[in-house]
């Protein structure tokens, strides 16, 4: 069984992304060999020395933030420079069933390279989905409350109980997934869906506040069909720690002990170390 000193995670960057710092933190503090690679050492345009392959991380992690100041849309340029140059690397990454992990701008990431919904055989060729801005038509940035589907069979999530409810911080202004309404059977029936918006109670349908952008049927993150490719608009890195939780103080949570986004990293390492 690998040890988790063994697996290395790439945290990808480019000019505008953030929370890179948080992510590699939460994979390096299970003891992962975590680095964060710019996208010009993935397509050769750095010094030789500097450069890297991505076959060579054990799981790859798309961060949020604002990549390219989200000109075009959301995610949309640095999706496109992924695919002009790795575009064959990345199918035979999600055919091998490598965990590849999108947060927030890392979602829209995801499914501008049609990586998300995806295929049986990678990624489409065009996107599928979009995420688009939100109902309320502003960035909305608080924590929300998200339901673990109980319906969903990936590695990301198993480390969960059915239906859990998690609090996760929420901040975006495009988070409102559309699709075709065939599309939405589709992933739905095929049991795609990791995350749905809830009340603090599991209740769902919750309406605004409580589903920040609209998306329907309350989705807050999807899997590909093989369950290795996760986006998800909430941010779990920065809820790594209890004491991360803003209402640690008076939900009695023990800000030494784990915070509600640690268990997805971990569900990472562990089928890793399978």
């Amino acid at each position: 069984m690998p040890d988790p000193s063994d697996i290395r995670v790439g945290v990808l960057r480019i000019e505008g992304t953030n929370c890179e710092d948080e992510s590699a933190l939460a994979f390096s503090s299970l003891g992962c060999n975590t680095e964060k690679v710019h996208l010009k050492q993935l397509i050769g345009e750095v010094e030789r020395s500097e450069r890297r392959n991505i076959m060579d991380f054990d799981a790859l992690y798309f961060p949020g933030g604002f990549s390219s100041g989200d000109y075009v849309r959301a995610g949309a340029i640095f999706a496109s420079r992924v695919k002009s140059g790795l575009k064959s690397q990345v199918d035979e990454y999600i055919n091998e069933g490598r965990p590849i992990l999108g947060v927030c701008n890392g979602f829209q990431i995801l499914v501008e390279l049609g990586a998300l919904p995806g295929t049986d055989s990678g990624s489409s060729e065009v996107p599928e989905a979009v995420l688009h801005t939100n109902d309320s038509s502003r960035f909305e940035a608080r924590h929300v409350h998200l339901s673990v589907e109980s319906s969903s069979q990936s590695f990301f999530t198993k480390n969960y109980k059915t239906s859990q409810v998690l609090s996760i911080p929420n901040a975006h202004a495009e988070g409102k997934l559309m699709m075709d309404e065939s599309k939405f059977t589709e992933i739905q029936d095929g049991n795609q869906v990791a995350f749905r918006y809830c009340d603090q109670n599991g209740g769902s349908n919750p309406g605004y506040p409580w589903n920040p952008n609209g998306a329907a049927y309350d989705i807050a993150g999807i899997t590909n069909p093989k369950g290795n490719v996760l986006g998800m608009m909430p941010h779990p890195e920065r809820v790594f720690h209890g004491w991360q939780h803003t209402d640690w103080t008076s939900s009695g949570r023990n800000p030494d002990g784990p915070g509600d986004g640690r268990a997805l990293f971990e569900g990472v390492v562990d089928f890793l170390c399978q």
